[in-house]
């Protein structure tokens, strides 16, 4: 297995510190939320239909207190929390609860997700689901791993027999037009579609051959930088709606095994010329 290599010259002890740390963290966040799970919480919302609720916020000090203790210099960059830049080359991606309205209805689909970004690429991703107790890993170069258990994106070839699923953003009130055009046209296309409600775990599924694609509309780095290097780890793909490399704030998220992207990225463009996006 080749090791993690950077510019920024790392060596092996290293290299296990930083798995060590966001695994640390990731289960120390994740044992909070099955703690209070299906208690009764206190709920503020960041808007309409966006919670935030006090797990949220527990969550976030246990990881950011995790990862500064160990690695007082870095950057975070939190759903939960604004924190001052530091200029670090190493920035740690983090969302403390992901699935929060899932979490606030008793709904048992949610997790932990802590990406590391060194001098703008990815390094270290870390998703942790604590009702199953999954933890998925993936380390640039060193593939995706389920408990220990290498991942490989499914052999699936055909759009028409391809197990996808989505998502919609905050403001599907204002724009349900528009996100239900995509919606209608994958569940023409796809053999089926599910709407779990947490970007991270439906990036690990994919990576883990559950799903065979994903699309959704204005994700943020912090639903996206650990299961993105998940999906690229196990041989599948991730773009925007245009085919181009996928940015982290690129708004637009794409991502398969890659033997069917080409069909999704034409599914899309059929959509967008009815819409004139």
């Amino acid at each position: 297995m080749k090791r993690l290599s950077t510019h920024i010259g790392l060596d092996m002890k290293e290299d296990d510190r930083f798995r060590n740390v966001a695994i640390a963290a990731a289960k120390e966040a994740g044992r909070i939320q099955k703690l209070r799970f299906g208690r009764s919480l206190q709920v503020e919302y960041k808007g309409e239909i966006n919670p935030v609720t006090e797990v949220d916020t527990l969550c976030d000090q246990a990881i950011a207190r995790v990862i500064l203790d160990a690695f007082p210099g870095h950057d975070l960059l939190t759903e939960e929390s604004a924190f001052k830049n530091k200029g670090s080359p190493w920035r740690w991606i983090i969302d403390p609860l992901d699935g929060t309205t899932n979490y606030l209805h008793g709904y048992p689909c949610f997790c932990v997700s802590i990406g590391l970004e060194a001098e703008g690429e990815m390094k270290l991703g870390v998703v942790y689901d604590p009702v199953h107790d999954e933890l998925f890993l993936s380390e640039k170069g060193r593939g995706a791993y389920l408990n220990g258990k290498r991942l490989f994106v499914s052999s699936e070839k055909n759009l028409g027999r391809s197990f996808l699923s989505t998502g919609f953003p905050y403001d599907v009130r204002e724009h349900s037009d528009l996100y239900l055009r995509y919606f209608r046209q994958f569940i023409v296309k796809s053999f089926a579609i599910r709407r779990p409600g947490s970007a991270a775990i439906d990036l690990c599924y994919v990576a883990a051959g559950r799903f065979d694609g994903f699309w959704e509309l204005k994700l943020h780095p912090w639903d996206l930088a650990a299961g993105t290097l998940m999906i690229m780890e196990a041989g599948g793909k991730a773009t925007d709606f245009k085919g181009r490399p996928m940015s982290l704030d690129a708004g637009e998220t794409l991502v398969s095994n890659g033997l069917i992207h080409d069909q999704m990225l034409e599914a899309i463009r059929e959509i967008e010329k009815e819409t004139g996006r």
